[in-house]
Order: C-alpha cells, then structure tokens, then sequence
C-alpha cells in the first residue's frame, strides 16, 4: 500500500536546529560534489532513500544503524577523502536498542588539500582518527538549504523540547543530511553510553507564594492536582468522599435530634390531651384568686368571715337566719322574727362562715323594729363587720347580700337599690298590733329568700348599709316568717342608721326605745294622710304630750312630715320610728279645709 508513495519522517527523527559550534559552516549539502543527482523531481525522495525503512519495519518505528567509515570509491569527487558508507542493520554502534546520535561532519572547504590547510586557526583542524567530511559548497543560496519540519520551539515544550521531569525522554535520533545515493558518508563517531536511568516523579511541591493570575496557570506538562481559576489546589477524589461522608453522617445526627423533639412533643401532647380519638375541651389557664375589691367577689371576700348562721328551736318551732358580728365582745345583730321562736328558755346556735359553732344567748329583742341581739361567749378571733351610712345611699348604687336561705349558709347574690324610705309593715300575727314591724325600709332587687332574715345588705366597701328583713312574696305575704315563698325581685333590709341606734341600746339597756307623737290614728282611714282617732277607749291625744303641746286635735290630718307627703296612718308610724326620741319633726295638717303646720319635739316610749 506504501508503493510509490513517500514515506514520512517520524517526530523523533526530524532535524533540529543546532548552533553553530567550533568546525561548523551552515547547514550540510550535498558532498556527492556538484555532479551528482539531486533529486531531479525535487521532492528530496527517491525511491531508494527509505527503501529500507519499508523492507525493515514497514508498519512500525524503526532506529537508523550507525554509519561505517569506508574509502571513498574510484572515481568519486574529492577522492582519498574518508566516505561514509550507510551500515547494514543491526551494524555500527553494537547496541541496536539504545539512542545515538551521529556526529555532524567536520566543514571542509572544496578544492585541494592547501586550501583547506589555509582555512584558519587550529580549531578548524579535522580531529585526529576521523575522516574529513566533503565541505558544504560556500556559495550555495540560503532558499536551497533543507529546512527542518518545524520551526524551533522558543519554550522547550515536549515532545520538540526538553521532556517534563515525570517521565523519561523519547528515544530521539538526530542524523545528519543525507547525502544522495551512492555518496560516500564520513565514519561514524564512536558509540554513546547507554543514557542513565531517570529518577522517580518527583512530586510537585506546594508553592507558598499567591496564586498568579488565571492565564498564567496554565500547564499541561506540571505535578498531578488540578487547579481551580484562582490556583487554589481542588479536593481529591478520597477527601471529596470524606467530606460527602461527613455531611451525610451529621446530617443523620440532625435529622434524628429534630425527629426525636417533635416525636417527643407529640407524645407528651398525646399522653397529656388522651390521645388522638379523644375529645379535648379548650379551658382557660387558671388565675389568681385575688380579685378587684369593689367586684361582688372582693366584697364577698371580705365580709363573709364577719357573717353567721343562727339556728334556733324553742317552744315546738325551729327556724333559720342569719346574723353578722358587730364587736369582738361577741354581739350579733339579727332580726327578732328569727330568735323569737328561742323566747325565754329556748336554744340559739351560731355558726360562723369557718365552720365553728358556738351557743348563743338574747341579750335584747324589739318587735317594733323587728331587731335582736344575740351574744356568743369564749369565742376568739371575730371580726366585726364594718358599718355604712344609709343616709348616703342612692338609688341604682350596687349592693350584695349575703345570706342562708333554705339554710344554705354563706350565700352571695347581688343587685341594686330600687328605692329608699320605702314603708312597710310586717308581722302581725297576734292580731293586737304589738308584734308589728314599722319599716322605712331600703327596696333591693338582690334575691333575697327564707333564711335571709337578718343578713346584711352591703355597697361595693364591703359595709352594712341594711338589714334584709322582709320580701314581697308573689302569694301577697310581706314576711319571711310564714310560708315558703320565693324571691321576686322585691326584697326590703332595714336602714343601718336606725338599726344601730336600736343595737346600741339594746346592748346597753336591753330595751329600745320608740320616738312617739303623743297621738292615737285612725287606721281605718282610706283617706289621703293620717287621721288622728275621734273614738276609742282613750284619749285621741296624750296629755301633755308632744302632740298636746304642738296643739294637736282629734280628727286633724297630718299630709306632710318634714315636707314628706304621707298616705296613710303606717307611713306615719314609719317615718316618726326613722328618727330618734328628742328629734325635732314639723308636720303639716289639714283641719277643716284649712292647712297649718306646726312643730314638735318626739318623745319616748319604751318597745318590747
């Protein structure tokens, strides 16, 4: 397939550039001498140049034998002169398998042996033992000479430079020109040691100064360990597997400690709620128990250590009611329809909102006023309830009362005061009029029920304002003692301005004491205002009485007290019992058509 057909010079066979030494003219033409064939075609291939290079090693590399020193044959130019004659393979240098290089013939200028002779210094001399080699004609122009496959590499870059320094160098022949055939060759030089064997790869050592800029890092030809743009050296493959590893094993760790937190919130949230099936309520966090100190709790706070429970059984009766402390002496205020059922020789048992109970005994009682004072003895840390001014009182103010009705003890409801000086009367179940209360009463809307009787009614400072006494039951009763009647909204407490002037004085005296005009009334009297009676067993008008005095007589109506209108004989009663004996009252009369109106000092009578 290679018939006719040049063959081309391997890499490691091509000329290199070699400078001019010590002998040397310029580039070696031919030393045929100038008749001989040069290649007539001009493509510096004959057929017999590499024929041996085919029949040799026709499909691989293949290594030129070094020449052998002949005679020149007869006839040829610059006979006598030595001739290079091409070896045969396997000829020359004795080692067919290491690198050679043939020495560059000697510069011998054409002509005699004189002219060379007169050449020059003693270093143009042929050296001794070699042939001289048929000079290189002078005047040959420089565009004939042969010029290498390449140009010279300027930076020894491998494979046409010096090898890198991790592998040992190509085997590289750098023969001389070869003469046209048949030309006589100079002998060869002796033969060359074999080269010596290269070290190991060295490795590449770090270099500690900056990186250079990223278009001088380039180098095909350096250490192992590829460079990023900044020349900083990149992982290997082993600490890339590592860090991988690393990542891997950490991130584990993570996932694990954030599943074993939310594992264990959902268990406990589990365990704490019952599970997932199960209903789970939503209920407020629990609070302080302290509480604002004017709230319905604030005021129960504080007032219920001073209330009790009073029960009472004498005379085949057993009733139910409630009082409050007024001194640490151990005197209780109540009403008298609760203690009434003791009289003289029953039993009275208080228990305070503790739960400790102790006897008690009737230190006085007035039906007039339906008030009581009870004392319990050997009882220590009481605390007295504070007490108000009903004076101050206005309707619509907030009021709580505390109780036991239907004997459930320390119980607190709450309303308001739904009107003041509000007449009424209450017993009565003598039939002579001496168990009768005469009331100018608070009206409240706090419910109160059967076992109120006797508690206190108080404002938002937790102080007794009113003594709950009576409710308007919804079958027309007026009284908590008879029946079972429930609270409508109409509850009655006594003013604790009058209540404490009778508690004093039965305390002190054991009787209250009852301010009186000196008059009779006619409580059959469906007019407007208080008749004074006309008929009776006595005198319509005490003698030398506050009525006498003021110049009171029978059949006079009184309308007005103090300016106050009044319907009725009761609501006289009522608003003369609001104040004191010794209190001065100016009354309105109507007697014959005509209106006057006189003044009086009330006088006392002694209650019971």
């Amino acid at each position: 397939m290679n018939e006719g057909k040049p063959t081309k010079a391997k890499w490691w066979s091509r000329p290199r550039p070699v400078s001019p030494g010590v002998g040397e003219v310029g580039p070696v033409e031919d030393i045929s001498g100038p008749g001989a064939d040069r290649d007539p075609d001009g493509d510096h291939n004959s057929d017999g140049d590499h024929q041996f290079e085919r029949d040799y090693k026709s499909d691989g590399d293949y290594e030129l034998d070094r020449p052998a020193t002949t005679t020149a044959p007869t006839g040829v130019a610059g006979a006598g002169s030595p001739y290079v004659a091409p070896a045969e393979p396997g000829a020359g240098s004795g080692v067919g398998g290491g690198d050679f290089e043939l020495e560059r013939p000697a510069a011998v200028l054409q002509g005699s042996v004189s002219d060379a002779e007169a050449v020059g210094s003693p270093s143009d001399a042929v050296p001794a033992g070699r042939a001289p080699v048929a000079a290189v004609p002078a005047q040959q122009a420089p565009e004939d000479r042969p010029r290498p496959l390449h140009d010279p590499d300027p930076y020894s870059t491998p494979p046409y430079g010096e090898p890198g320094p991790w592998a040992p160098a190509p085997p590289v022949q750098h023969p001389a020109v070869t003469p046209a055939h048949g030309t006589a060759m100079p002998p060869g030089p002796p033969p060359l040691p074999a080269p010596a064997p290269l070290l190991a790869p060295v490795p590449y050592p770090s270099n500690p100064h900056p990186a250079p800029a990223p278009w001088q890092i380039y180098d095909p030809w350096a250490a192992p360990g590829p460079l990023q743009q900044n020349g900083a050296a990149v992982e290997t493959k082993t600490q890339r597997r590592k860090r991988a590893r690393k990542a891997l094993v950490l991130g584990a760790v993570a996932l694990a400690l954030v599943s074993g937190g939310v594992g264990g919130a959902v268990g406990a949230y589990l365990e704490r709620n019952g599970g997932v099936g199960d209903v789970t309520l939503p209920q407020a966090a629990k609070e302080a128990p302290g509480r604002a100190t004017d709230s319905v709790a604030g005021i129960a706070a504080r007032a219920l250590p001073s209330v009790v429970t009073l029960h009472v059984r004498g005379s085949g009766e057993a009733d139910t009611g409630t009082g409050f402390v007024l001194d640490t002496r151990g005197h209780i205020l109540t009403n008298n329809h609760v203690v009434e059922p003791a009289g003289s020789g029953g039993e009275i048992t208080v228990t305070f909102s503790g739960g400790e109970s102790a006897k008690a005994t009737v230190v006085g009682r007035d039906s007039g006023y339906d008030l009581a004072v009870v004392k319990v003895s050997g009882v220590g840390g009481l605390r007295p309830m504070a007490l108000g001014n009903s004076d101050s009182v206005q309707v619509g103010d907030p009021v709580v009362a505390i109780g036991a009705p239907f004997d459930l003890a320390n119980t607190v409801t709450s309303g308001i005061i739904s009107a003041k000086e509000r007449p009424i009367t209450a017993g009565g179940e003598k039939g002579d009029g001496s168990d009768v209360s005469y009331v100018d009463a608070l009206q409240t809307d706090a419910p109160i029920n059967p076992g109120n009787s006797g508690g206190p009614l108080l404002d938002t400072r937790a102080r007794v304002i009113g003594i709950n006494s009576a409710i308007r039951s919804a079958d027309g009763g007026t009284d908590l003692q008879g029946g079972q009647a429930g609270s409508i909204g109409l509850g009655f407490a006594i003013p604790v301005n009058q209540a404490r002037r009778v508690a004093e004085e039965l305390i002190n005296t054991g009787r209250a004491t009852h301010p009186v005009i000196g008059v009779m009334l006619d409580m059959d009297y469906t007019g407007d205002g208080a008749r004074v009676g006309t008929k009776g067993g006595g005198a319509p008008v005490t003698a030398g009485g506050p009525g006498a005095r003021a110049g009171i007589k029978a059949g006079d109506v009184i309308t007005e007290v103090d300016g106050q209108r009044v319907h009725s004989g009761e609501e006289l009663i009522v608003k003369t019992r609001a104040h004191r004996p010794g209190d001065r009252l100016r009354l309105t009369l109507r007697r014959g058509g005509s209106q006057r109106t006189v003044t009086l000092v009330l006088g006392s009578a002694s209650g019971g």
